[in-house]
């Protein structure tokens, strides 16, 4: 964390959001099964295009980077703002996001993305039963059970670890892709070769416009957006298009002084819950 109270994401390394890749499998078992077209889109440092890559491994037809320093410090509020202006440039009858990520667990950003681009949403998917027409119906976890969902296209659909097992990347699409690259990864490069900080800026622009020029007549070429693209309002994003403020970061650090083994008995069974009542861990 930085001393601000937001994440430091440059310190970090860049995953693929375990629920995300279940709601990817899933459009493309929905692409697979009923056509379509499957684009996966992710809003983060450049950095992030590594998992842009893993998408086109596993068979996403486009895939863009959304990244701009304005939009640093979002909060879900902002980066659900930020994803609907992106998303509103694309056409689409099937919006699927990941439950929630693993670092924040709000598990508000898919619904915050529905209310902004005026969708019906269908939270916690765990199977896709049936799509007709112009309606989909889903059977929806509720904890303890299920109820079956039936709404109208577009939708926007948040999806479960349980609904599926994500397919492994396919060995031919990696061999195809593995050198796919976003505009700013090819400037990264290039400006490394030119000596870094002191490369001059025009060749930089010059060497990095010719490559992305070479790599898009090969398809590798990975679509970036910033702010500016998706004409976003400024005032909606990053710092200040974000209601919550981190007041304080404490680290915790659990240590045990010891343990009690309890015997596999009634008695023994009996003194655990005993002792939890006396010390007011239970009751």
């Amino acid at each position: 964390m930085k001393d601000d109270g937001t994440v430091n994401r440059a310190a970090l390394p860049a995953i693929f959001n375990p629920e995300d890749l279940n709601a990817l499998e899933t459009a493309l078992e929905i692409r697979d099964q009923y056509g379509g077209r499957v684009t996966l889109i992710t809003m983060g440092l450049p950095a992030a295009s590594e998992i842009l890559r893993e998408g086109l491994y596993r068979g996403v037809d486009q895939a863009i980077l959304l990244t701009d320093r304005r939009a640093a410090a979002s909060d879900t509020l902002a980066t659900s703002y930020i994803l609907a202006c992106a998303i509103r440039k694309l056409p689409h009858d099937i919006v699927l996001c990941g439950r929630q990520a693993i670092d924040g667990d709000t598990a508000q950003v898919g619904p915050q993305l529905a209310q902004k681009l005026g969708l019906p949403q269908i939270t916690y998917l765990e199977e896709l039963a049936a799509l007709e027409g112009r309606s989909i119906r889903v059977k929806r976890n509720i904890g303890n059970g299920y109820e079956m969902v039936k709404a109208p296209l577009p939708v926007l659909l948040t999806v479960m670890e349980t609904a599926n097992s994500p397919r492994p990347p396919a060995a031919r699409k990696l061999m195809k892709y593995k050198k796919a690259r976003t505009p700013s990864e090819v400037a990264a490069a290039v400006t490394a070769e030119l000596g870094g900080d002191s490369a001059d800026p025009a060749a930089v622009k010059a060497q990095a416009g010719a490559r992305c020029q070479q790599l898009a007549a090969k398809g590798l070429l990975i679509k970036q957006w910033n702010l500016d693209d998706i004409a976003a309002d400024l005032t909606w994003c990053g710092r200040s298009g974000s209601p919550t403020k981190v007041h304080r970061i404490q680290s915790v650090v659990l240590t045990a002084s010891g343990y009690k083994q309890v015997p596999p008995t009634d008695e023994g069974i009996s003194e655990l819950v005993a002792g939890f009542i006396e010390d007011h861990t239970i009751g």
